[in-house]
C-alpha cells in the first residue's frame, strides 16, 4: 500500500511538473508598465502599447506578454470580487483582453499576498481563489504576484505563494505565475513546489550599471547579474530565474528606475543587460515607452539573433566559467549542439580580450558568428579582440567540419 501510494504520488507531482513545464517551456518576453507609467496605468496605455508591439516588430520577435502592473486596481464590488479602476480601465479587464489577444498578445496582470500592494491598491490576501477565478474570468494569461506589506520569514512566503498557486491551478484557465518576493527568502529553493513558474531573485531594477555607496536598496545591472549568474542550476523549462525588467531606453527617465543614482547608462551597458539577461535565461521584459523609441533601442530589442539565445528549447542557463576583476566569461548550450559565449568587460576603459576556448571547456574548432554585429568574426580555437567599456561581447560558435 505504501508503495503503491508513492508510485501514485511521484505520478502526481511529475505530472505538475509536466505542466508547468509545458506552460513556461521558454522564458516570457514583453512590456511590462511600472518602470514607464508606476501605478499611472490605464487602458489606453495598454492598448496603444500593444499596437506599437505589433508596428515595430516585437511581437513578431518573440514578445507576446503585455504586462499591467500595479495601479489597476479599483477595489471589490459587494461581493468581494476584485473590480479594475473604472477611471482608468473603463470598459474592464474581459474587454483589454480581447483587445490584445486579437493582436497575438497575452495579458498579464498584478496582484500581492497581503491586503494591500506595494502602492496602497486592493490586493489578495485571504481572496486568493476567489481572485484567481476572477482573473481567470478574465482571460488573464499572467500574474504577477508581490510581497509588500507581508511577514519576512520564509515560511509565510511559501504559505501565500501556495495558497495562490494552488488558486491559480484550480481556476480553470492556464495563468502563468509569477513569484515576486524579491529573493530575501531564496525562492529558487522552493518557488516552483509553491506552483511559480519563475522568481524574482533581488529587489527591483534601476537605471543604472552598478551600485554605489550610498545607494543601497537600489540595485544596478551588475548588482542582480552577480546574484542571478550564479543560480543557473535552479533554472530550466518552466523555472526560470527572474532577474527583473529591461531599463534600455529609459536613458534616466524620472520614476521608478530613477531612485537613488538611477540616471541612466551608456548603449553599450543597455546592450550588456540584455545580452546577460539572455544568457541567463532571465525572461525579456521592456520597459521602455515603445510607442516613440529610437533605433537604438529597437536594435537592442530586436536583435532576433541573441533573443534566439534566451528562448533556446535546451533552457540551460549560462555557467560563468571566467570571473576576475576585468573580465566574466560566460557559457551556454543550445539545442543544436552550437554554444553561446559572453565576454564581458567589467573595466571602466576599453580593454582587449584574449579567449582560449578550451580554458572554457571547449575542446573543438568552432566558426565564430557575433550576434551583435550579425556576422562570423573568427575560425579556430580562440577569439582575441577589443571590448568597450562595460560592454558585452556575444558570440555562437559552431563546430568546424
Amino acid at each position: 500500500m505504501r508503495f503503491t501510494f508513492l508510485i501514485i504520488s511521484i505520478l502526481f507531482i511529475g505530472c505538475v511538473f509536466a505542466q508547468q513545464n509545458k506552460l513556461a517551456a521558454k522564458p516570457p518576453m514583453g512590456w511590462m508598465s511600472w518602470n514607464l507609467l508606476a501605478d499611472k496605468v490605464t487602458e489606453q496605455d495598454i492598448k496603444s502599447m500593444a499596437d506599437a508591439m505589433v508596428s515595430t516588430g516585437m511581437v513578431k520577435a518573440g514578445y507576446n506578454y503585455i504586462f499591467i502592473d500595479d495601479g489597476w486596481q479599483g477595489g471589490r464590488d459587494k461581493k468581494n470580487n476584485m473590480i479594475p479602476d473604472p477611471q482608468k480601465f473603463p470598459s474592464g479587464i474581459k474587454a483589454l483582453a480581447k483587445y490584445v489577444h486579437d493582436r497575438g498578445i497575452k495579458l498579464g496582470i498584478y496582484s500581492d499576498a497581503a491586503p494591500l500592494t506595494c502602492a496602497g491598491y486592493t490586493a489578495s490576501l485571504h481572496f486568493e481563489e476567489q481572485d484567481a477565478k476572477t482573473f481567470a474570468s478574465w482571460d488573464v494569461d499572467f500574474l504577477k504576484y508581490d510581497y509588500c506589506g507581508a511577514p519576512e520569514d520564509v515560511e509565510t512566503a511559501k504559505a501565500r505563494y501556495k495558497k495562490m498557486g494552488d488558486a491559480l491551478k484550480k481556476s480553470g484557465r492556464e495563468i502563468m505565475f509569477s513569484v515576486c518576493e524579491w529573493g530575501p527568502r531564496k525562492p529558487w529553493l522552493w518557488a516552483a513546489e509553491a506552483g511559480g513558474h519563475l522568481w524574482r531573485t533581488t529587489y527591483d531594477v534601476r537605471d543604472k550599471w552598478k551600485r554605489k555607496a550610498g545607494e543601497e536598496g537600489s540595485e544596478g545591472i551588475m548588482d542582480i547579474y552577480d546574484v542571478t549568474v550564479a543560480l543557473h542550476e535552479y533554472s530550466g523549462p518552466g523555472k526560470w530565474n527572474d532577474a527583473d525588467m529591461l531599463v534600455a531606453g529609459l536613458y534616466g527617465k524620472k520614476g521608478p528606475t530613477s531612485y537613488k543614482g538611477g540616471n541612466g547608462c551608456t548603449q553599450a551597458e543597455y546592450q550588456s543587460q540584455f545580452t546577460l539577461w539572455t544568457m541567463m535565461n532571465s525572461p525579456l521584459y521592456a520597459s521602455n515607452d515603445i510607442r516613440t523609441m529610437d533605433e537604438q533601442t529597437k536594435t537592442i530589442l530586436l536583435n532576433e539573433e541573441v533573443i534566439a539565445i534566451n528562448q533556446d528549447e535546451l533552457g540551460k542557463q549560462a555557467i560563468r566559467k571566467t570571473n576576475t576583476e576585468v573580465w566574466d566569461v560566460l557559457v551556454k548550450p543550445l539545442t543544436n549542439g552550437d554554444i553561446a559565449v559572453a565576454v564581458l568587460n567589467k573595466a571602466d576603459t576599453e580593454q582587449t580580450a584574449d579567449i582560449n576556448f578550451s580554458d572554457l571547456g571547449l575542446t573543438d574548432k568552432y566558426n565564430v558568428r557575433d550576434l551583435w554585429l550579425h556576422k562570423q568574426i573568427a575560425k579556430g580555437k580562440k577569439w582575441k579582440g577589443k571590448v568597450a567599456a562595460h560592454e558585452t561581447k556575444l558570440f555562437r560558435l559552431s563546430k568546424q567540419n
